[in-house]
């Protein structure tokens, strides 16, 4: 799976949005096109930001299918955490994962 790691968008939602049309869609949908499936990473937002993330893919999902493309937001371990359950979860596509730092959702992180 490509993983494109999406960096230095501004914190405002609707711009966020826009420079991610403009500067990175074409760029995942190659990738797309060319076969791989893909997963996004971007740094962590707030709640304003999950919609248009979401929105992002589930369109590119159902655009380029078969191929899976997914948005995953968080920083590192949490981004291979991320990586390793995709690679082993070949179903999943067109969806937009939140990490929140501390492992939650790891099955290798014991719940404190």
């Amino acid at each position: 799976m490509k993983r494109i790691a999406v960096d230095d968008l501004p914190p405002e939602p609707l711009a966020a949005a826009g420079l991610f049309h403009q500067h990175w869609l074409a760029h995942v949908a190659a990738a797309l096109e060319s076969g791989e499936d893909v997963m996004v990473t971007l740094a962590p937002a707030d709640h304003t930001h999950r919609e248009w993330r979401l929105a992002m893919a589930a369109g590119l999902a159902r655009a380029h299918a078969p191929q899976r493309i997914n948005l995953v937001a968080g920083e590192g371990a949490a981004l291979d955490g991320f990586a390793s359950y995709l690679a082993a979860a070949p179903g999943i596509t067109g969806q937009y994962f939140e990490s929140d730092g501390t492992g939650a959702g790891d099955p290798l992180v014991e719940p404190s």
